[in-house]
């Protein structure tokens, strides 16, 4: 039988996808107990105690400076920046995806100039948001949104092009008006591609997010990143990362059952 018909039952599917990760675990415990072993104050590798005491002192004790749990504090306001960032780029990739992809004129005005903004690092561009629109919140949002947000609509237009032409012919045939078809062909079969396009988007977001609040910000997952690497605190840099890591796959995770229970048809049709 060849490698590729071989298939996992669901339980050993199960244990495959989880072996990596206690390798890592393994690897990590073991790494730092040698480590230990040879010096006990060192702060590359600390102990698991060691980073559960300190995940206890900042998700679960009161901050005596700020009077709140800085790990939540950090969390809501990362999240708030991302989320709002994310709705407009959600909203306009949406926009103009359908716009460029059905109207020709459109692509052939906006659709070159979508590509190259593209390829513009959002990262370079972080000293002129901060220069025009200040250390703020909106800087934040902006680079996120300018990371995001030309990918986006270059890959709607993209799916939009791919549709069958006969539905754009028959939906004129019947009358349908370009607005028509934008709403009752064309839209119905991109929102779950749109879903797809934000999944693809959640990780380069998270990186503009930790960037810009490290280089300029009083709160946020990065920001605390960033602070703590001064003192080596190895045992509160780790867990906010794992928890960044947990974070984001959720909302991958999240994504994937919306689109499951809201396009069944879609999910259906990829199996195929």
């Amino acid at each position: 039988m060849r490698l590729i018909n071989l298939r996992p039952s669901r339980q050993l599917a199960i244990y495959m996808a989880a072996l990596p990760f206690v390798l890592v675990a393994i690897g990590y415990v073991l790494g730092s107990e040698a480590r230990l072993a040879d010096n006990p104050n060192d702060k590359l590798l600390p102990a698991l105690s060691t980073m559960a005491q300190a995940v206890k002192q900042m998700a679960f004790q009161l901050d005596a400076r700020t009077g709140s749990y800085l790990m939540l504090a950090d969390t809501l306001a990362s999240l708030g920046r991302l989320l709002s960032a994310l709705a407009i780029s959600v909203s306009a990739a949406l926009v103009f995806g359908i716009v460029i992809g059905l109207l020709p004129a459109a692509n052939a005005m906006l659709g070159s100039f979508v590509s190259v903004t593209s390829m513009v690092p959002p990262l370079a561009l972080l000293p002129i948001l901060f220069i025009v629109m200040g250390l703020g919140e909106n800087s934040k949002i902006a680079l996120i949104v300018i990371g995001t947000l030309p990918a986006m609509i270059r890959d709607l237009s993209m799916r939009v092009l791919e549709l069958p032409r006969e539905q754009l012919i028959k939906a004129q045939t019947l009358g349908a008006s370009s607005w028509q078809i934008a709403l009752r062909v064309v839209l119905p079969q991109i929102l779950p591609r749109l879903i797809d396009s934000l999944r693809l988007q959640l990780g380069p977001a998270w990186l503009f997010l930790i960037a810009a609040e490290a280089i300029a910000s009083d709160s946020g997952l990065g920001y605390r990143i960033f602070l703590v690497r001064r003192y080596l605190a190895m045992d509160i840099i780790i867990p906010y990362v794992i928890w960044i890591t947990l974070l984001a796959f959720l909302m991958d995770y999240a994504l994937r059952l919306i689109q499951r229970k809201a396009f069944p048809w879609f999910a259906s049709v990829r199996a195929e």
